[in-house]
């Protein structure tokens, strides 16, 4: 008979198999519903998908079949590393409003984004495992880019949702003991109270197209299509999203984790309402998840493919594009080298120049044209 140790880590598993599969201010233009139609009882849904979560049957079919073809397959290529350009990171983390506007890929979607004077970090995760537990769980093929006693003073972090690959523990909780202070998390709604049960206090939730500056910097959360969850019992009760970053010297979208639908075409509307400027105007750069997206029958709901992450990066309006979320962890039954390689087919299929939607290697740093002329100020929250 297993012990009451061993069925609670077989129930703690499930849960985290299940986690796997996933990882496997308004607009004037919009008349909103007194309770927005993503609000629902008990919890929440996307707009264009009224998504269920996998169930076991489905999760067991997909294991199974992994398992009986051998997937995934061996990668024929290691994850690309370079040594971070800790000089330029610093120094620009410290120019305030002449800071020179950059993303640095620390691994999976983590990176840190530098812009409008701030030091942003988007979904951390440091730990060696995408799991609740030490010893169970994908395990990290790469160090982080930036360990997070090499960051610079993090000013501000945002979490699109809670899945263990986008919301670590251990890695919040450090980097709310950063010196100099905690940084001010903006997380979507119901992840405040997540924070605060860990002593993280200096927060705020947000709900889709409602905003929050900091400095000279606004951060939207946006639509995405994907759903929630860190077990079985929590399913859709808390929300997730995109994250719009618009600065004056640079606007980038960190799309988190997401299927394709169309909340992207919306996004770039919306912006461009919201900040005046004509409906043909875009990000400056966009991240946007490449990788966990095999098999299509499983993954298609939840998670993009390349070929759909290019379709992102086109309804955005993105003057260029990073591909994130792949390389770190094996997630999926994509050889975990894979996501590059669809990439330059997708490229190729729609007629995008290498360099308009490409990828870092972990450690790597993509400055970033600024579009305005910059402002001699430091404003920071």
């Amino acid at each position: 008979m297993q012990s009451p140790w061993r069925r609670a880590a077989v129930r703690t598993a499930l849960a985290l198999f299940a986690s796997v599969a996933a990882t496997a201010g308004r607009s004037a233009e919009v008349a909103e519903p007194a309770v927005p139609r993503h609000h629902r009882a008990g919890g929440y849904q996307n707009n264009y998908l009224e998504f269920s979560p996998p169930g076991v049957a489905a999760l067991l079919r997909w294991r199974f079949d992994a398992l009986r073809e051998g997937l995934p397959k061996p990668a024929l290529n290691p994850t690309p590393v370079q040594a971070p350009d800790l000089a330029f990171i610093h120094a620009n983390a410290h120019a305030g409003m002449a800071m020179q506007p950059a993303v640095t890929w620390i691994g999976h979607a983590t990176t840190l984004a530098q812009l409008g004077g701030l030091n942003v970090l988007t979904d951390p995760i440091f730990s060696a495992r995408a799991s609740p537990l030490g010893f169970i769980g994908p395990k990290r093929r790469v160090a982080p880019g930036l360990s997070l006693a090499q960051l610079p003073h993090v000013d501000v972090v945002v979490i699109s949702h809670n899945h263990y690959d986008h919301l670590d523990d251990d890695s919040v909780r450090a980097l709310a003991r950063q010196p100099g202070g905690a940084p001010l998390f903006l997380v979507p709604l119901g992840l405040k109270a997540w924070l605060a049960r860990r002593d993280i206090v200096d927060a705020i939730e947000l709900d889709w197209w409602q905003s929050h500056r900091v400095g000279a910097v606004e951060f939207m959360l946006t639509p995405v299509q994907h759903w929630s969850g860190r077990g079985l019992d929590d399913r859709l009760a808390t929300l997730w999203g995109g994250w719009a970053m618009l600065a004056p010297d640079a606007h980038v979208f960190f799309a988190g984790d997401t299927a394709y639908s169309k909340d992207f075409a919306d996004i770039r509307r919306h912006v461009a309402a919201r900040q005046g400027i004509e409906a043909g105007g875009g990000f400056d750069a966009a991240l946007i998840p490449i990788g966990a997206y095999e098999p299509r029958w499983f993954m298609r709901p939840q998670h993009v493919n390349p070929d759909e992450a290019v379709q992102i990066h086109l309804d955005l309006g993105a003057k260029r594009s990073i591909g994130v979320h792949w390389g770190t962890f094996v997630l999926t039954d994509e050889s975990i080298d894979q996501p590059p390689i669809d990439l330059a087919a997708a490229r190729r299929a729609h007629g995008l120049a290498d360099e308009a939607f490409s990828v870092l290697a972990v450690g790597e740093t993509r400055r970033l044209p600024p579009r305005s002329p910059r402002v001699d100020s430091t404003a920071r929250r």
